[in-house]
Parts: structure tokens; sequence; C-alpha cells
């Protein structure tokens, strides 16, 4: 199976990459939800976060912290959302962080809603030791 990331990658004359590093690119995606949304990716084929070595996934995130910075002062942008999905809702299976440029009112709604509070403290209790990271 080809990667379309990987395969975008190695065409650097194409303009919807932003920029190729050692380790990471930075990608405009091809449908974005408002201009300027980018992709991180990491140069090396990772289908996930989840199976992404932990010093890949730190280089990742600087280079994500990096492309929301110069995305905030490009696009004049009150916020960033940053997003990644693993597995599920992932439409290429290669880890990418979405870099979001966003704007007070700008109308995105539901994104990751219905939300919910925890019932009662004992529940909250629950979910928070079946997690077991403390």
């Amino acid at each position: 199976m080809v990667c379309s990331f990987c395969d975008l990658i190695t065409r650097p004359d194409d303009l919807g990459i932003v920029d190729v590093g050692a380790d990471t690119a930075a990608l405009l995606d091809h449908a974005p939800v408002f201009f300027g949304h980018a992709l991180v990716v990491p140069i090396v084929h990772v289908e996930h976060l989840l199976v992404a070595p932990s010093e890949l996934a730190a280089m990742i995130m600087v280079r994500t912290q990096e492309v929301a910075r110069a995305a905030m002062l490009a696009y004049h942008a009150d916020g960033i959302l940053t997003v990644t999905n693993s597995i599920i809702s992932q439409s290429v299976p290669h880890l990418h962080i979405h870099v979001i440029p966003r704007r007070r009112g700008d109308g995105l709604r539901g994104f990751l809603w219905p939300r919910r509070r925890y019932p009662t403290d004992a529940t909250l209790a629950d979910h928070r030791n079946a997690l077991g990271l403390g």
C-alpha cells in the first residue's frame, strides 16, 4: 500500500508542502476546515500516535508548536485547534497532527461534542482509576 503522505513528502515542489525538515514535514490539508489548516507529519512512516516512539512524538509536538505559532501570525488567528486521530476517523494511516487556525465566532461547532459531566463523584473516580496513570 502506498501512503499518500510518504509519497507527497518526496515531491518537494508540490504546492501543498509548506516545509520538509529532517524529521517532520508541514503540509497544507487538501480539504481545510479553514484556510491555513496544516498537518504536521513525521518523515518516517508511523501509522498513528499510539505506535510512535516517544522521541518521535516529542519531535512532532515541538514542530506542531512551531507551525501553530506561524499560523497564529500568518492568519491573525485568535487561537489554534490541534488534533490527531488514532485509528478511528484517520483518513490517512500516517501519524499527523492537524493545526487549524481559529477565530472567535468562526462557526466551528460540534467537533468534540456532545459533552456531558460525570453523573457522580464515584463515577469520576472509577474512570480516573481505570486509566491507572497515577
